[in-house]
């Protein structure tokens, strides 16, 4: 069964999961890129460094956010989103999306590119110490939609 998730759905998605990924396009060429992020209600949250995402949102501030959970190919949900790039550069609001970050539950085992600054998994005293991009992506509009697998065989044999 298909359908579409719920606002609360969509936004409980969006908290839980750590990795989604971003979609912009400048100069005739499409760029979607995984990132891990953080998600306070408002705002998608990341840390990155200078590349080809970071001069493409610069010259198109426009993009789409999707993440997804999938459990098999028949459940799954997916949320897309929309918004605008902000690079974050003012100390006190850099800070504050650096804890947002710095919050988020993360798996057990997470690589080096999750990993925010040295002190690693600990909050540095000093957030500026932490080098690289923050930005964040102003939501302006978010959808979701699921398939749960329906087919009672699949309950039978695999849900038990």
């Amino acid at each position: 069964m298909f359908g579409s998730l719920t606002n609360k759905e969509i936004e409980e998605l969006l908290k839980r999961q750590f990795l989604g990924r971003i979609g912009c396009h400048t100069d005739d060429l499409t760029y979607v890129v995984p990132i891990s992020y953080a998600y306070d209600g408002e705002n998608i949250y990341c840390h990155t460094h200078e590349g080809m995402k970071t001069k493409m949102m610069r010259k198109n501030p426009n993009l789409c956010f999707e993440v997804d959970s999938l459990e098999n190919m028949a459940t799954w949900k997916s949320v897309i989103a929309w918004g605008k790039f902000e690079e974050v550069t003012e100390e006190a609001e850099r800070a504050k999306a650096l804890r947002v970050l710095l919050s988020r539950v993360y798996p057990f085992i997470s690589s080096k590119k999750m990993h925010l600054g040295e002190q690693w998994p600990f909050v540095p005293d000093d957030l500026n110490s932490i080098k690289g991009i923050v930005f964040k992506i102003k939501l302006t509009e978010k959808t979701g939609r699921y398939e749960v697998n329906d087919e009672p065989w699949y309950y039978n044999n695999i849900k038990g």
